[in-house]
C-alpha cells in the first residue's frame, strides 16, 4: 500500500514538472518528463510494484538469491581451475593419448618476427657513427618487402 501511494505521488510531482516544462514552451522535453513520469502508475497497475514488493519482503526469497550467487561462484571457481590445470577434460585426455602413442601435443607458440640481432653499439658524444650502420634496420625492411 505504501508503495503504491509513493508511486502515485512520484508520478502526480512529474506531471506537474511537466506541465511547468510545457508552460516555459518547451514541449519536447515536457513530453518526455510526462512519459517518465507515468511509468510508477502504469507499474502500480500493472501489479509489478506489488510483485517487487513482495519479493523484497520475503526471507526465502533473498535465501535464494543467495544460493544463486554461491552458484555462480562455484562455477567461476571450477572455470578458474580448468583454465589454470590445462585445459578440459576433453583436451587433457587427448594429450594423454598423445603421451602415451610417443606424439607431442600441439601447442601453441609466439609468433616468429624473425631473426632477432643485437642492438647496434651506440656512438659515444665525440663520434659519429658508421653509415651503414645509420639505415641497416631500413634497409633491412625495405630488402625484406623486396624493395
Amino acid at each position: 500500500m505504501l508503495a503504491e501511494t509513493v508511486c502515485s505521488a512520484v508520478s502526480a510531482a512529474g506531471l506537474g514538472i511537466a506541465a511547468v516544462t510545457a508552460y516555459r514552451r518547451r514541449f519536447l522535453a515536457a513530453t518526455r518528463i510526462a512519459a517518465y513520469a507515468l511509468v510508477p502508475v502504469g507499474l502500480v497497475m500493472t501489479g509489478v510494484v506489488a510483485w517487487v514488493s513482495g519479493i523484497v519482503f520475503k526471507p526465502s526469497v533473498w535465501l535464494g538469491f543467495g544460493l544463486l550467487g554461491v552458484a555462480w561462484l562455484l562455477f567461476l571457481t571450477t572455470r578458474a581451475v580448468e583454465r589454470r590445470g590445462g585445459g578440459t577434460r576433453k583436451e587433457r585426455k587427448a594429450a594423454a593419448a598423445a603421451a602415451q602413442r610417443g606424439a607431442v601435443a600441439p601447442t601453441a607458440s609466439a609468433p616468429s618476427l624473425g631473426e632477432r640481432r643485437a642492438p647496434a653499439a651506440r656512438p659515444t658524444a665525440g663520434t659519429k657513427p658508421a653509415a651503414s650502420d645509420d639505415f641497416s634496420d631500413i634497409e633491412a625492411i625495405l630488402k625484406k618487402h623486396g624493395i
